[in-house]
């Protein structure tokens, strides 16, 4: 059987099911992709030459990962890696190409070709890695943030390594990378930039450059100054759909652009992620794009394991292995090497090294490059290739490796957990509208951070003019919530003006966050009630604050003194929250007759309590709460400071 939807059934059928198994087994979702690949590919053989093809598409998740990997980085923090992406960056990448180089030239192959074959496997898997470091949880370690430092600092190498090996091309090879690559000899193929429209095809070099900077240029001031207004008027329409399609169509559009000029996507999008960084409709797109980019990066991991080549494998298996494992040591050495030389704390080393060991994505595109351009012969193009995809597929197995043997045995343990204590502080507002600003403010002052989160994109954008950081999305959103941070959030402060919805949200929250403490606002009454029964931890009355207050006041104008009269609400407050809690226990959503006589009469009688214990002998008492009020002793002051 064949066609498309029974190939699409194949692909999710042994996602679905290899995945999961993975996971509870502890072996992480990638190495879980590329066991299911294999399995119908080369095992079974319900899937075959598609593969390549659907392997170009399913690696546009890489393009969508980096954009979003964009997105967490703001300006600042990107020149503060500096060092590193071009010290330990450029010092990977030179190290490993002369290193795996002139091992190839010492096996006797030609100078030109050990050069590309070093090109080729200085390069890592930013899609494997940067996945596994996430679901581990390993990305703010500082092992995790060197390993991105150089995956990013790659993938700009990959624009002159494109332009590089044409001019390492042998004579005698002339013609045959063609044939070969027709007959689909090899996993990857040429960049489609390279088959389509090219705006700097024939131009000279000053040519090439200016059009190279007006495209880079165009990505920076669109995203700061026309990215806003666009998403502003999108918002607008309130159709969840568009935004999602018009964050895609960001993606693409730029990638597109990049394509063009030949340069990589996925470092054009990382551009625009890090200038739309600091947007408010951030964590809108980032929830918007992560679905797509998970399915493409599955996607693309099965193929991997779907396209590896058995017959070749095990054709001539212990070269193969040899190379594989030759590969990653001498590749591991240097990367060992950079790590002490750049003082990685212990753990880390071990993080980088064992993280960045393996070939990458980009390697099947280099090496079909060099084929097409007679730079590698066609056997050997099938052998490393293999090598390439041997290496992906043996690195979650090093990751496990790192987790579950060295990082024991080094103590590192209690280090990972520190890394991540900053974020426990983070409050998460919904709903930034007249009740919400106040909360935000108070938090905000008092040093604590805030992500919030709106919906109102013309009240985002008004906020942001008088300082007050928000982000554009419906907090509502499962997606959303993730992407703000709820899982390491130590509350969530619901103020959203939907009934209906805030509910929903306290339910969901509770259920699947119940570490996360929920402090709501209630309309009435009758929502404090519903809020309590979805599990909030507190619920205030929006009106009851003020309302209070401004009865205060009036007795205040009416002679009555300050002090007693701030007794007097005192009261009114605690007597309130008792009636609350009393009729709390006969309360019901949808009550009988009989039930809501009960609570009607509970409420007249504590109605009737209410000025007995207005002037009971509760005024007359002091309580300790008192002394906030009171003003302090003469001299006090003056005491504290001598202290």
């Amino acid at each position: 059987m064949e066609g498309f939807l029974f190939q699409a059934f194949v692909y999710l059928c042994a996602a679905v099911v290899a995945v999961p198994i993975a996971k509870r087994l502890g072996l992480g979702s990638v190495l879980g992709y590329l066991i299911a690949g294999i399995l119908i590919g080369p095992v079974i053989g319900l899937v075959g030459s598609e593969t390549r093809e659907l392997q170009h598409f399913a690696e546009f998740g890489v393009v969508m990962m980096l954009f979003l990997v964009g997105l967490e980085l703001d300006p600042r923090m990107l020149w503060e890696m500096r060092a590193r992406l071009l010290g330990l960056g450029g010092l990977q990448v030179g190290a490993t190409t002369a290193l795996i180089g002139f091992a190839a030239f010492l096996l006797g192959v030609h100078w030109s070709v050990s050069l590309a074959i070093g090109l080729i496997f200085s390069l890592s898997s930013t899609a494997i890695v940067l996945q596994t470091l996430n679901e581990k949880g390993l990305t703010k370690t500082e092992g995790g943030r060197a390993s991105f430092s150089v995956l990013l600092f790659q993938d700009i190498a990959v624009i002159p390594m494109l332009a590089l090996i044409p001019l390492l091309a042998l004579p005698e090879l002339a013609g045959s990378g063609l044939e070969a690559s027709a007959h689909g000899m090899t996993q990857g193929s040429e960049p489609d930039r390279h088959h389509g429209i090219s705006l700097v095809e024939g131009l000279p070099g000053w040519g090439y450059a200016l059009v190279v900077l007006g495209a880079v240029a165009f990505v920076v001031l669109g995203g700061h100054f026309l990215s806003r207004p666009v998403f502003r008027y999108i918002a607008g329409s309130r159709l969840r759909e568009i935004f999602t399609a018009s964050a895609l169509l960001l993606v693409i559009g730029i990638a597109l652009l990049m394509t063009v000029v030949d340069l990589s996507p996925a470092l054009g999008t990382f551009l625009a992620g890090v200038v739309l960084a600091n947007s408010e409709f951030r964590h809108e797109l980032e929830s918007d794009i992560e679905p797509f980019k998970g399915l493409l990066l599955g996607l693309f991991f099965i193929t991997v394991g779907a396209g590896i080549d058995f017959g070749v494998l095990f054709g001539d298996f212990g070269t193969v292995l040899g190379l594989t494992l030759g590969v990653m040591a001498a590749k591991g050495l240097v990367l060992f090497v950079l790590a002490r030389l750049f003082r990685l704390s212990s753990g880390d080393d071990w993080l980088f090294t064992l993280g960045l060991a393996q070939a990458g994505e980009f390697g099947f595109v280099l090496l079909s490059f060099s084929l097409q351009n007679s730079v590698v012969p066609p056997d050997l193009a099938k052998t490393l290739a293999l090598v390439v995809a041997l290496s992906m597929l043996l690195t979650p197995a090093f990751f496990i490796i790192y987790e579950k043997l060295i990082l024991p045995r080094l103590g590192g343990a209690d280090d990972k957990q520190a890394d991540t204590i900053d974020e426990k502080g983070t409050v998460v507002i919904a709903g930034i509208g007249r009740y919400g600003q106040i909360v935000n403010r108070l938090l905000v002052a008092s040093d604590v951070p805030t992500v919030v989160l709106d919906h109102e994109a013309a009240m985002i954008e008004t906020l942001r003019k008088i300082g007050i950081k928000s982000y554009f999305g419906d907090a509502t959103r499962p997606d959303l919530l993730h992407a703000a941070g709820i899982e390491s959030a130590r509350l969530v402060v619901i103020a959203i003006d939907d009934r209906e919805r805030a509910v929903q949200l306290v339910e969901h929250i509770r259920r699947h966050y119940p570490q996360v403490k929920i402090l709501a606002r209630a309309f009435d009454v009758n929502h404090l009630y519903l809020l309590k029964q979805a599990g909030v931890d507190i619920a205030v009355r929006e009106t009851f604050d003020s309302a209070l207050g401004l009865g205060a006041e009036a007795l205040k104008v009416l002679g009555h003194h300050p002090f007693r009269v701030e007794k007097m609400a005192r009261a009114f407050r605690l007597h309130d929250e008792e009636g609350l809690e009393q009729m709390y226990e006969l309360w019901d959503e949808n009550p009988d007759f009989s039930r809501n006589r009960a609570l009607l009469a509970r409420a007249r009688e504590h109605g009737a309590s209410l000025k007995e214990a207005m002037t009971s002998d509760r005024l007359q008492l002091h309580d300790r709460s008192e002394r906030g009020w009171t003003p302090p002793p003469k001299g006090y002051a003056d005491e504290l400071q001598e202290q």
